[in-house]
């Protein structure tokens, strides 16, 4: 065989082994990309899928283990050696400069020149266009990365990408801010780089996503390689099987809760210009959707119960008394907790660890006594929470940016859980975690319920809402369009109600 025979995989690893202080992130691993074929990767939060993505990528250095590109080892000793292979990749969390505009954000190290060495920004916005035009993105190029939502941003890491034409593309859970029709999008440009023999490896939780855009799959679990599978010869059961290593029977367990009196009562709530007239009671013990489209102001509805975008119009109760939330401090002093949809952006404290990230909530509030704060009673409930929830860490001063997306979530998660709130609003709970957590996740929800907390769960994703709300209220463009008992929910009524 010749580096160019087509029999030899674009990318082969073999034996990979990585550790980090005191956890083995992979443990003797392989993996092979085919041109012209779809690979996903599939495996529980902590499995070791983003650990090895780096290392194609060059931003880890394996300890031990061969990369070979075309059927030549390489070593890749930093991102600019792997894209110089001809591997890009889409990270989870986004990489843009929020200050730059599009175009310098693409082209950025290789901006075109006028003869002068200056930026020829009429070149680089001509070049945007173009890639953009092929890619069939609507996005203006002058546009600063700062202003759009999340879903255009992931859009532009997608042409990033592309623009360096290589031939491995590293795609990282890209979905997970996309609508409906942005996967759909996001399809058309995989399957058209598919046919110029591009290998892309596609990281996802999203069953659906697998069986329609995959070839092949991979399952790690616990850092090793388990099975190479052709997608359509395995099922998602299969699927699941393979990743967690036992049998996840129910996915939603919603269970029987004792409905009590109403803890929150919101009238005409409104943020100027963003969404208005939303009105609603949340009572003990209730889990109530919230669904909508994305632009719907689902999350614009969280922040003014929380006070991070305070309401212009409307009145908030709590236990029937009028209230005043302008701050999140006001939010927590009434017995609120909210979990934000971002865990990058507003959730996680990336370079501290664990435990300073757990504690953030509580630190002014029950641990402090005579002045100081009652570190080891502190520490001991912050593992016990990490216990609880089965965070994945080697102890908790380790740094939490080293813990898998799904371990970060759950950390988010035991903050909020141990200021003891009475209102829980949760934004998207489980977006970028694997299965075996999500049902986790989704019976921790359950049993706080079943415990007579009253919970508000923002979800985008159609099962999530319907398997766990008592109720579902739904948005659309900023006006709340019904709200539907349990009992009387199904995909098509909330969608009808979404899109009208």
């Amino acid at each position: 065989m010749t580096p160019t025979d087509p029999a030899v995989p674009l990318l082969e690893i073999e034996g990979i082994r990585k550790a980090f202080p005191g956890v083995v992130a992979l443990d003797n691993v392989r993996f092979r990309l085919d041109a012209g074929r779809v690979h996903a990767l599939m495996g529980e939060n902590g499995a070791g899928k983003s650990t090895l993505m780096k290392i194609i990528a060059g931003i880890y250095t394996p300890d031990q283990g061969e990369v070979r590109v075309k059927g030549r080892a390489v070593t890749l000793a930093g991102p600019l050696d792997a894209l110089n292979q001809g591997i890009a990749m889409i990270h989870q969390e986004l990489n843009l400069m929020p200050f730059m505009t599009v175009a310098e954000n693409i082209w950025i190290r290789r901006e075109p020149l006028n003869r002068f060495g200056l930026v020829d920004h009429a070149e680089l916005r001509r070049r945007t266009q173009a890639l953009f035009d092929r890619l069939v993105i609507d996005i203006d190029p002058e546009t600063e990365v700062r202003s759009l939502s999340i879903a255009s941003r992931q859009m532009v890491e997608i042409a990033k990408a592309v623009s360096f034409d290589s031939e491995v593309l590293i795609m990282d859970e890209p979905t997970s801010a996309l609508t409906e029709k942005e996967v759909e999008h996001l399809f058309r440009i995989i399957r058209q780089l598919k046919a110029q023999g591009k290998g892309i490896v596609y990281i996802t939780h999203k069953m659906n996503e697998l069986f329609e855009i995959a070839d092949e799959v991979s399952v790690f679990r616990d850092g090793r390689y388990i099975d190479t599978r052709l997608a359509s010869e395995v099922t998602r059961d299969d699927i699941i099987r393979m990743m967690v290593g036992r049998e996840i029977t129910q996915m939603f367990p919603k269970e029987e809760s004792k409905i009590g009196e109403v803890v929150l009562s919101v009238k005409d709530l409104g943020v100027a210009g963003i969404f208005g007239g939303v009105s609603f009671d949340l009572r003990a013990g209730e889990i109530l959707g919230l669904a909508g489209l994305v632009g719907s102001g689902r999350s614009n509805v969280a922040e003014a119960l929380f006070g991070v975008v305070p309401a212009t119009t409307g009145t908030i109760a709590i236990d029937g008394k009028l209230v005043k939330i302008d701050s999140p401090a006001a939010a927590m002093k009434q017995g609120m907790a909210f979990l934000t949809e971002d865990r990058k952006e507003s959730g996680c404290f990336l370079i501290l660890d664990v435990l300073s990230n757990m504690e953030s909530a509580v630190l002014s509030q029950r641990y402090v006594k005579f002045g100081f704060v009652a570190q080891g009673e502190l520490a001991r409930d912050c593992e016990e929470m990490g216990q609880k929830l089965r965070i994945k860490t080697p102890g908790l001063n380790e740094v939490i940016q080293n813990l898998s997306g799904g371990n970060q979530q759950k950390v988010l998660i035991s903050r909020w859980l141990l200021t003891r709130p009475r209102i829980l609003i949760l934004d998207e709970p489980t977006r970028g975690i694997d299965v075996g957590a999500k049902a986790e996740i989704h019976r921790l929800v359950s049993q706080l319920a079943g415990q007579g907390l009253a919970v508000l769960m923002i979800s985008s994703e159609m099962p999530e809402v319907l398997g766990m709300s008592d109720r579902i209220m739904v948005l659309h463009e900023g006006r709340m369009t019904g709200i539907v008992e349990r009992k009387d929910a199904n995909q098509v009524r909330i969608m009808e109600l979404a899109s009208s």
